[in-house]
């Protein structure tokens, strides 16, 4: 699969899963990877799980904008960035966000994220 293809797949999934299931979201991260939600920092997947669902609203969607993508180093690793509007249930306007994603192969074939950046872009 090409890496454009892989990376709007991978997006697909995650935002899918994310608006969906958030809890579902543990099995794309493992205990190496980080995620900087605003600036703070999160190792691990359970804390980085446990860090998404606290945020204070259950319910979201997410319409993507850009999607951009690099091949990274020599293990097949990939960088996804991400653009798009973020719309909380009940507010009547969206947030601009931007993400950051390191992908990496997994020995089954398939990829987990590394690192994980989010932003919510204001203007």
């Amino acid at each position: 699969m090409d890496p454009d293809t892989l990376a709007k797949a991978f997006v697909e999934h995650y935002y899918s899963t994310f608006d969906t299931n958030r809890p579902s979201l543990a099995n794309l991260y493992q205990d190496a990877s980080m995620l900087t939600f605003e600036g703070q920092k999160i190792q691990g997947a359970s804390n980085i799980v446990a860090k998404l669902t606290s945020l204070p609203f259950q319910q979201c969607h997410h319409t993507i904008s850009t999607v951009d993508c690099q091949p990274s180093g020599v293990n097949g690793g990939m960088l996804v960035f991400v653009s798009g509007n973020l719309q909380l249930a009940g507010e009547q306007h969206t947030l601009k966000f931007s993400q950051m994603f390191h992908l990496m192969p997994t020995p089954q074939g398939s990829y987990y994220v590394l690192n994980d950046i989010f932003r919510l872009n204001y203007a």
